[in-house]
């Protein structure tokens, strides 16, 4: 995705709103995301994601069966938390040590892999300098495990970038991204606004507070408070899966009246998926319960007219891709590079590729 002029870049942050989808934001510019690379027919992508380490440490618990006895017993995999992979990487026995460090071996190749692909077939991601990871794998010790690993790899192979676990712990990270979706005035007339992450498992809505510095930067922004609703649990239909992201955010209005912090009328959104101006998706929604890609669904246009944040006043909902909005919560912590990028490891692999715009960046970008 070639970049716009900078004037134009200008002139959009002039406008009340960005569009949805928009590539020129408030603070960076976004070169590309949901970058799509395919080999054999098959999206690399797929090797890293929940579901690719799980097959990884299925596939490593059958052979070991065959020598002996699996040290996990009857537990599926995809039942076994992350917290207890680690732990059993740390203290349990030989078997369990080994099947662990083997996948994590494996899964950290397929990551070097996926972004040396990535850097091969797009100049863009060629510039990155920083690589954030976000996503639900990258928060706990098998995910610093795994960046560790692929830093080895970036730096025995002569790659200079660095890769990093997101600052913000993922769950938050989806909504607080979403502050860097509003037009400056926001935190200046409100104490707040309102933020949603749609992921495959989970929905999360929270509260987001910042501050903001003379240059109109934003500092200090956090998650007050949040509501999250593991919808894969329960296995519902588009309509209810609407039904109730709307009930989670009048109830977070409902609190923050309570609290007294008065909310903007404006809600960002991260969603899996391209993300068309309108606010309509391409593709790329497929693990979201229903339909949710095509001319008949249009989400930012249904909460506009459902949820009521101030009377009298319209709700402002603008929506982009999941992976975008979690890198956007990166800003304050990447102003130092000019280029740089995320990837998220969850349900699927996201990404996305940013250039800190000249004036907000705090050196122009840092020479390697």
């Amino acid at each position: 995705m070639n970049g716009i002029p900078e004037a134009d870049i200008r002139l959009t942050q002039r406008l009340p709103f960005v569009a949805h989808g928009a590539t020129a934001l408030p603070e960076v510019q976004l070169e590309n995301y949901s970058l799509a690379v395919k080999e054999k027919g098959q999206f690399v992508g797929d090797q890293v994601n929940k579901s690719a380490f799980i097959k990884l440490l299925d596939g490593l618990r059958k052979e070991t069966a065959k020598r002996g006895k699996d040290p996990f017993g009857d537990t599926p995999s995809a039942d076994i938390r992350k917290g207890d992979w680690a732990k059993h990487h740390a203290t349990g026995d030989s078997e369990a040590h080994t099947i662990i460090s083997m996948a994590i071996e494996t899964f950290s190749a397929s990551l070097f892999d996926v972004i040396q692909r990535y850097r091969a077939g797009d100049e863009q991601w060629r510039k990155v300098q920083r690589i954030a990871v976000g996503g639900g794998f990258s928060d706990g010790r098998l995910g610093e495990l795994v960046i560790a690993r692929v830093q080895k790899l970036l730096h025995d192979n002569s790659v200079q970038c660095e890769i990093k676990a997101i600052v913000e712990h993922p769950d938050a990270a989806g909504i607080i991204g979403g502050a860097y979706l509003a037009p400056a005035w926001i935190f200046a007339g409100f104490d707040g606004m309102l933020g949603v992450d749609i992921g495959g498992t989970n929905i999360r809505c929270g509260v987001i507070t910042a501050k903001q510095s003379q240059d109109h930067q934003l500092t200090k922004v956090k998650m007050n408070f949040s509501d999250r609703w593991r919808h894969a649990d329960d296995e519902p239909n588009r309509t209810e899966t609407i039904s109730e992201l709307i009930g989670m955010l009048d109830r977070l209005v409902k609190r923050s009246r309570k609290e007294g912090i008065t909310l903007a009328p404006f809600i960002g959104v991260g969603c899996p998926g391209r993300i068309r101006p309108d606010g309509m998706i391409d593709r790329g929604a497929q693990n979201l319960p229903g339909k949710w890609e095509g001319e008949k669904f249009n989400l930012p246009r249904l909460l506009c007219e459902q949820v009521s944040i101030l009377k009298r006043h319209e709700t402002v909902v603008v929506m982009h891709n999941d992976a975008v909005v979690q890198g956007l919560s990166q800003i304050p912590h990447v102003r130092d590079y000019k280029h740089w990028g995320i990837l998220t490891i969850g349900t699927g692999l996201g990404n996305a590729k940013f250039t800190n715009i000249e004036e907000n960046s705090g050196k122009g970008g840092r020479k390697h």
